[in-house]
């Protein structure tokens, strides 16, 4: 489904132009110069269609129930973080929340991108000028809003992501399919793959946080959802979970 039809920002009038801050020349200073930096960025795409409105949503907390991460990178710089690491696994989505939502990136056909999962980390494997989107499964019945971060910018406004940001809803039982930086309530640019010199971070401040994708969650005030951790936790519960023969002291 796409951004319309599955889930609509709490805040998209907010989007709009590239944002015009940059960081401090002592910090710019201190980085590798994009240009010379090998492997993937996400530049600013060519105009895609991608319809949104406003809908009234009050976040429970100020702080997520859940946070997802991605990496990616091209083939050598997977190959070349998984190789830091002993123990790989070939996945092609991530959990949250316990599992009430799932993340994945797609290709332009709608196929997932390969993928490793190296110890905590989840690597996306990319190509250079492929265009790519962020794909949310709601896999409950409640409603989540999602703040999205590509390269450390906000997805929906361009600016250094932050919590403190509105995003998308997330509709129960739903797929959002986010596809671009959102230029406007009908319109955004669309994710590619891009040198880093190239990317979109780049060219609006700082490549510093290329190469990742996050997602924070969050519940809607008044709401009833317990995260599936919690579900397993008290399915699993044992009313004897120790049978000593005699009272142990407490510990000190």
């Amino acid at each position: 489904a796409d951004a319309d039809s599955a889930a609509r920002p709490s805040s998209a009038a907010e989007a709009s132009a590239p944002p015009s801050s940059a960081p401090a020349r002592d910090e710019r200073s201190r980085e590798r110069s994009p240009d010379t930096r090998p492997g993937l960025g996400t530049e600013w795409g060519e105009t895609r269609t991608s319809r949104v409105h406003d809908v009234s949503f009050v976040r429970d907390s100020s702080r997520p129930f859940a946070f997802a991460t991605l990496h990616y990178n091209d083939r050598r710089g997977v190959e070349a973080m998984a190789s830091l690491q002993a123990q790989r696994e070939t996945r092609r989505d991530v959990a949250a929340g316990g599992g009430a939502i799932t993340i994945a990136i797609k290709d332009a056909s709608g196929s997932p991108l390969e993928a490793v999962h190296v110890g905590s980390r989840t690597m996306v494997v990319g190509q250079a000028g492929q265009r790519y989107s962020i794909v949310l499964t709601n896999h409950t019945d409640h409603r989540f809003e999602s703040v999205v971060t590509v390269d450390g910018l906000d997805v929906i406004n361009g600016k250094p992501g932050t919590t403190e940001n509105r995003g998308y809803v997330l509709m129960p039982f739903a797929t959002l399919e986010i596809e671009g930086f959102r230029q406007s309530t009908s319109a955004v640019a669309a994710f590619r793959f891009a040198a880093v010199g190239e990317s979109y971070a780049a060219q609006t401040g700082s490549a510093r946080n290329v190469g990742v994708i996050g997602v924070a969650f969050f519940s809607e005030r008044g709401d009833t959802f317990v995260d599936r951790n919690e579900l397993r936790l008290r399915d699993t519960a044992s009313p004897f979970p120790a049978d000593p023969r005699f009272a142990q002291p407490p510990r000190r």
